[in-house]
């Protein structure tokens, strides 16, 4: 049994049903998410890894199998946990500062202490001097940054992050990826972190999950051996960084080929 914050996975298969078919999404998937670790799931495109994630979330329920969380079945919204979509939830009518504060007053947590954690996450995140501004008035990655700090406010001990900075460029995602790390390297909450950036997971994980193409099943576990307090503008230029990309691609790169065979087939 996984311990407070951690996340067991056990038999899980999802099936649902398209074009009057039923469709296999997810095979036999076991897996143990300690509390405080850092997980990243990649695999190729329609491989079940968002699917996994809506499921931990309660947000989709299991065909078979069961996850835990806390100990406790996922039978619907997973309360417990925050989770973060590639598209983010901040809304045009309300200030940064209330969109943070969003949250806590869904958790109805007291007035006051709601103003001292949104002061303390806009701090977190670098927009202490934008709290009064709207959402039209930031670019794209303080936009990011709201969403983070949106889903630390209520202090989940897990966060679940679906391609989170995919719509970002280059230099703007390695700002967030530098900010994320360093928060949990502070808080250590659980994190399970999809991916379509192999260097991402890299960089980010302490464990990297392959998914096989659909049905999606677990091909290969990586743990991931870097420094502890990694820089993420340096850490893709270490020996151990290159082995672990190396190995993560070798079991990557035959799934996504037969993954766009089969598209060309199909088409």
């Amino acid at each position: 049994m996984t311990g407070t914050g951690g996340i067991s996975i056990q038999g899980v298969r999802k099936t649902y049903v398209g074009r009057g078919r039923e469709v296999l999404a997810l095979d036999r998937i076991d897996l143990e998410i300690q509390p405080g670790d850092f997980v990243a799931f990649v695999g190729p495109s329609g491989c079940g890894k968002s699917t996994l994630m809506s499921m931990i979330a309660g947000i989709l329920p299991v065909t078979e199998g069961r996850i835990l969380h806390h100990g406790r079945p996922v039978t619907g919204i997973n309360r417990e946990a925050g989770y973060m979509t590639q598209r983010d939830a901040v809304l045009p009518w309300r200030t940064v500062a209330q969109n943070v504060e969003l949250p806590l007053l869904l958790h109805n947590v007291p007035r006051a202490e709601r103003r001292d954690r949104v002061a303390s996450m806009l701090d977190q995140v670098g927009l202490s001097a934008f709290g009064q501004a709207y959402p039209v008035e930031l670019s794209g990655g303080m936009r990011k940054r709201v969403a983070l700090a949106q889903l630390l406010a209520y202090g989940p001990d897990t966060l679940l992050m679906d391609e989170p900075f995919g719509a970002l460029d280059a230099q703007l995602k390695l700002l967030m990826q530098e900010q994320l790390l360093r928060i949990w390297t502070e808080r250590r909450q659980t994190v399970v972190f999809v991916t379509h950036d192999l260097a991402e997971a890299v960089t980010l994980a302490r464990r990297v999950v392959v998914f096989t193409g659909r049905p999606g099943r677990i091909k290969a576990i990586e743990a991931i051996e870097l420094p502890p307090e990694r820089d993420v503008f340096r850490v893709r230029f270490l020996p151990e960084f290159e082995a672990a990309y190396t190995r993560l691609w070798d079991a990557l790169a035959p799934e996504i080929r037969q993954g766009e065979a089969a598209e060309g087939r199909a088409a």
